[in-house]
């Protein structure tokens, strides 16, 4: 597998988008994709595409199914992890530039989406809470806190793997990156928003914020 990347790829019912992530990806690194319990052809497409493909029989959540692919990474040799999500939200072709701060010492790559009016109001706004909350209790000054676009080294995933099965897992990430110092980087990245109300509900905000407070109290 070279020095390549892996690139982790959580799907759930994305047989609409995963072959061309997939596909445009693939110049970037090893693909894996790790299809969370669809109902449709999502593993079928990402198999043609030339993607490794894992699958959960239930739908387990965006957390569990980011470190199913991670770890089966690892256990293949893999030195950095790039995490992209599945439905063409990302731009693959970014790849590059996320990944280029580990060379020069970082030991974790967040990223930061360009502000446009496409940005879904409710994730706008719950999107600069969390950030505040992770900028007061784990002194990372992010300008984005919920961007799943992310690299890091293999020993950095090592120290920041996370319990969180579900949308939480991109708070959970920055939690164990920041107490455990981890050095970070911070890139910008264009987002293509397809379905405004796909993602972390309102529910799911309210209750990072919660973690966030508690992980801090209790780690």
């Amino acid at each position: 597998m070279g020095n390549k990347p892996w690139v982790v790829i959580a799907a759930y019912n994305e047989a609409a988008h995963i072959a061309d992530v997939v596909r445009r990806a693939a110049g970037y690194g090893n693909i894996v994709v790790v299809d969370d319990g669809s109902g449709d052809g999502t593993s079928a497409a990402a198999e043609r595409a030339g993607a490794v493909v894992l699958r959960h029989a239930l739908n387990l959540g965006k957390g569990a199914a980011l470190k199913t692919g991670a770890d089966y990474a690892v256990a293949n040799g893999a030195r950095r992890l790039v995490f992209i999500d599945g439905d063409g939200q990302h731009r693959p072709e970014e790849i590059g530039a996320v990944v280029a701060p580990l060379a020069l010492g970082a030991d974790i790559v967040f990223t930061y989406r360009r502000r446009t009016r496409a940005v879904p109001l409710i994730r706008g706004l719950g999107g600069r809470l969390i950030t505040g909350m992770v900028r007061l209790f784990y002194n990372y000054d992010l300008k984005d806190a919920l961007c799943g676009f992310r690299a890091m080294t293999v020993e950095a995933y090592r120290k920041v793997r996370w319990a969180s099965r579900d949308y939480s897992v991109e708070s959970e990430m920055i939690a164990n990156a920041g107490m455990r110092f981890l050095k970070a980087a911070e890139v910008e990245v264009s987002t293509i928003y397809h379905d405004k109300y796909k993602g972390m509900t309102v529910f799911d905000g309210l209750r990072t914020v919660w973690q966030l407070v508690w992980w801090r109290m209790t780690r």
